[in-house]
C-alpha cells in the first residue's frame, strides 16, 4: 500500500486529524442520501466514504492517484482505478448517473477540463456532487491547492457545465468553532515569523513541504492542549446549509446541462 505522506490525506486513525476527518465525512453521508445506481467518484483519499457510497450503488468506480489504505476488493460492487486526472481516460460518454468529488478539484490545475470530463461521462441529466474549502475560510495560504474559491466563483465555474440544484455549504457548532478558533489564533501564532509574506509570492513547490511539517506541528499541539475538545468533535456536530461565506466548505449539487 502506498504511504500517504500529506497532511491533505487525513487519517480515521490520527486523533489529531478529527477535526478535518469529522467533516470530510460529513460529505459521503450527505451524497448518500441522493445518490443511486452508477457512481463514479474522484479523488478515493484513504477510502473512508467507500462503504457509504457502495451500500447506495448498484457500480461504484473510485479513482485516485494513490493506492488507497482499504481493501476495496471486499465490496463485489467496487472497482478502484489508479489514475490521474483529468481526462477521465477509459470511461465513455454517457456512463455515469452521479459523480461524486469531495475536496479535489482546487487540487486540479486545469479545473475547468477536469469538469468538462465530469460533464462528458455523466449520462444525460446524471448529477455531480462536488465539495472544495471555502476560501473566505482558510486561515493561510495552503501550497497543495492550485487554488480555493469564492462561493461566487464556484458557482460561476459549475455554471458553465452544469445547472445548480444546491448550493450548500458544512457549516459547524459551537464545539466546531471554538476548535477552529483555537487553531486560528495558533496559525497566526506561527505567521507573525512570515515578515516578508513569503507564503504569498514564495512557489507552491518551495512551500508544501514546509506547511506540511508546521499543519502536522500545529494539528499535534492542539490535540495535546485540548484533547477532550480535538477527540470530542463527531460528524454531528457539522451540518448541512445554504452556503454562505461562513461555510468551511461548499458542497454543490449539480445536474449535467
Amino acid at each position: 500500500m502506498a504511504k500517504i505522506q500529506t497532511a491533505e490525506r487525513v487519517s480515521q486513525n490520527d486523533s489529531s486529524d478529527n477535526f478535518v476527518y469529522q467533516r470530510s465525512l460529513l460529505a459521503y453521508h450527505y451524497a448518500a442520501e441522493k445518490v443511486s445506481g452508477d457512481i463514479l467518484e474522484i479523488g478515493t483519499g484513504n477510502g473512508y466514504g467507500v462503504e457509504t457510497i457502495s451500500s447506495k450503488a448498484k457500480v461504484f468506480i473510485t479513482v485516485d492517484k494513490n493506492i488507497p489504505p482499504v481493501d476495496t476488493t471486499k465490496y463485489n460492487n467496487v472497482e478502484f482505478n489508479c489514475m490521474k486526472v483529468p481526462p477521465l481516460d477509459g470511461f465513455a460518454h454517457n456512463t455515469f448517473d452521479y459523480v461524486i468529488m469531495f475536496q479535489v478539484i482546487e487540487h486540479i490545475r486545469n479545473d475547468f477540463l477536469m469538469l468538462e470530463e465530469i460533464h462528458r461521462v455523466l449520462k444525460p441529466g446524471g448529477k455531480l456532487i462536488i465539495s472544495t474549502p471555502n476560501k473566505k475560510m482558510s486561515l493561510t495560504r495552503n501550497p497543495w491547492h492550485v487554488r480555493e474559491y469564492t462561493l461566487a466563483g464556484f458557482q460561476n465555474l459549475l455554471n458553465c457545465f452544469f445547472t445548480i440544484e444546491s448550493a450548500d455549504g458544512v457549516f459547524g457548532n459551537q464545539k466546531v468553532m471554538e476548535y477552529y478558533n483555537k487553531n486560528k489564533r495558533s496559525v497566526e501564532q506561527i505567521m507573525q515569523f512570515d515578515i516578508f509574506n513569503m507564503q504569498y509570492w514564495l512557489p507552491r513547490w518551495m512551500l508544501k513541504i514546509p506547511y506540511d511539517i508546521f499543519n502536522r506541528w500545529n494539528r499535534q499541539k492542539l490535540l495535546k492542549e485540548n484533547t477532550e475538545l480535538t477527540e470530542g468533535i463527531k460528524m454531528t456536530d457539522y451540518y448541512v446549509a445554504p452556503a454562505d461565506d461562513r461555510c468551511f466548505d461548499l458542497l454543490f449539487t449539480t445536474v449535467k446541462k
